[in-house]
């Protein structure tokens, strides 16, 4: 449950307040921890004619950097699991939010930088965040530093025979204390790092006068994280989507995404030397239809068929997952 409070009824323009919490029950263990806790306490408010935007607060950089979610809707949601390299690396997300300030500087109505400083997520792991922090208020949590984010991308949106396009690059540096996996009996590592590349082109406008978001997209992420400290080293993803495809349904989404996650050679050899059973990467493929039911109500069902679904190791019996998704969304 997300609550935002506009501000601009007391003479303060863009100014809002967002509260939000999360409770979140796990069936299947190694899925968890549970948790109930805070999602997000922010303030956010525009300057200089909107070409400078603040956000403060305990964050969820997951939706405010990289572009893992697209679609431009409210019932859009995060095609591929493109964010397991951003966590690794301190991203906070919506199970997980820290105390971050984010300001984004518009150049024009399509060019943009943003930054962020936040504190970092538990060099460990998400699993290791939310035990130690289930509410999400704890200010820090065991060996976490500080994260510094910065993307600069180029976004303009749909208009009659203009194709939406969205462009961004950016990277982030964290000084929290990471084991090595090269060397995992010396001290901890305090330079940990990311890099991304993104880029989604509306290639076909089906509704070009009346409206121009319609049509068909493509789009690929490519991202990086030194191998010696992250578990996942790269990662890569290619989406085809639609907005409104159907005449008599304008605004449902249909998404088709494939990835690869590349693991870490030095924790592959690790696990390898103790006996394990391992694999040095996974691919997947999703499809999913969201439909927009009601006003401020969608809904998503999706197929994904995922090779190697576990983390480095596994087992004889854990080669393969099909899993069926669906979720609900409502705003009001």
């Amino acid at each position: 449950m997300i609550v935002t409070y506009d501000l601009s009824r007391f003479g303060i323009p863009d100014g809002q307040i967002i509260v939000g919490a999360e409770q979140q029950y796990w069936t299947w263990k190694p899925g968890g921890p549970d948790r109930l806790g805070i999602n997000i306490i922010a303030y956010y408010q525009t300057f200089l004619d909107r070409k400078l935007e603040l956000k403060m607060g305990y964050l969820r950089n997951q939706n405010e950097f990289a572009g893992t979610v697209v679609g431009g809707s409210a019932g859009a949601s995060v095609l591929g699991p493109s964010s397991n390299i951003l966590y690794q690396a301190g991203m906070s997300n919506n199970a997980a939010p820290t105390p971050a300030l984010n300001v984004k500087y518009n150049f024009d109505d399509r060019v943009y930088n943003k930054a962020s400083i936040q504190r970092s997520l538990s060099p460990d792991g998400q699993y290791a965040q939310i035990t130690e922090n289930p509410t999400g208020l704890n200010w820090s949590t065991a060996n976490a530093g500080i994260l510094l984010l910065d993307e600069t991308g180029y976004k303009n949106k749909a208009a009659p025979g203009l194709p939406e396009t969205w462009l961004r690059a950016g990277a982030g540096f964290n000084n929290s204390s990471y084991t090595n996996f090269h060397y995992p009996k010396q001290p901890r590592a305090n330079a940990n790092s990311v890099y991304y590349v993104a880029a989604d082109r509306q290639l076909w406008q089906s509704d070009v006068q009346g409206s121009a978001y319609r049509g068909i997209y493509g789009g690929f992420s490519v991202m990086y994280a030194p191998p010696y400290l992250n578990r996942v080293n790269q990662y890569y993803e290619a989406r085809l989507y639609a907005k409104g495809l159907f005449d008599s349904r304008p605004s449902d989404q249909i998404a088709i995404v494939a990835t690869n996650t590349v693991w870490s050679n030095f924790a592959v050899d690790a696990a390898l030397a103790k006996g394990n059973l391992v694999h040095r990467d996974s691919t997947a493929i999703s499809g999913t239809y969201t439909a927009h039911l009601a006003p401020g109500i969608y809904a998503s069902v999706g197929l994904a068929y995922i090779n190697n679904p576990t983390s480095i190791t596994h087992t004889r019996q854990t080669g393969h997952a099909l899993n069926l998704l669906v979720s609900t969304s409502i705003f009001f």
